[in-house]
């Protein structure tokens, strides 16, 4: 564990104020959820709340039912990382930081879809940006009691790939689905 080298004290409500450059680090907005435990050392850890993550196996099977069904790339996203892929190497996204403009799609709930061999596309990962290594693209937001808790992306590298309707509504189901999930 790193040292900060900042010491905060807990107030009379047992509250702790986590510095703000710490906040900007881990990109902790005002309102997120964060998960408190222990460990056998007897330390408090503070950890970002993923309510997908929570579902990380089973996203990852739905990844791969999702690449084998429509034979592209897929991915599964909290509002951070990569959480699930399947149909390249993982290590390539998996657990990976999302790109800016992936971040903003889901800030603004918005499905995007690419146009066969466009010079437009989103960066999936921060590894990502500034190259284009996709010619086709289906990203679609996991809503859940309102907010956007990730999203499922389907990708190809392949040269004339074009996604259309049938793709568009394949990652719309496995959104609806997820975010269903994590209203139950």
């Amino acid at each position: 564990m790193k040292a900060t080298g900042v010491v905060r004290r807990i107030d009379d409500l047992g509250r702790v104020v986590i510095p703000k450059e710490i906040r900007k680090t881990l990109r902790i907005k005002e309102g997120e959820p964060l998960e408190i435990f222990t460990d056998r050392e007897g330390q408090v850890i503070l950890k970002k709340y993923s309510p997908i993550g929570e579902l990380s196996e089973f996203a990852t099977g739905y990844a791969e039912t999702l690449s084998k069904t429509t034979g592209h790339i897929a991915c599964i996203t909290d509002k951070d990382t990569v959480i699930a892929v399947s149909g390249m190497p993982k290590k390539e996204y998996l657990e990976q930081n999302i790109s800016k403009e992936l971040e903003k799609l889901m800030e603004d709930k918005e499905v995007y879809t690419s146009n066969a061999n466009s010079d437009v596309a989103v960066p999936i990962t921060k590894n990502d940006e500034g190259e284009k290594k996709y010619n086709a693209q289906v990203i679609y937001p996991i809503i859940s009691n309102g907010d956007t808790i990730g999203t499922v992306i389907l990708l190809s590298k392949e040269a004339n790939t074009k996604m259309d309707e049938v793709e568009t509504k394949v990652a719309q189901s496995a959104a609806t689905f997820l975010g269903s999930q994590m209203e139950i």
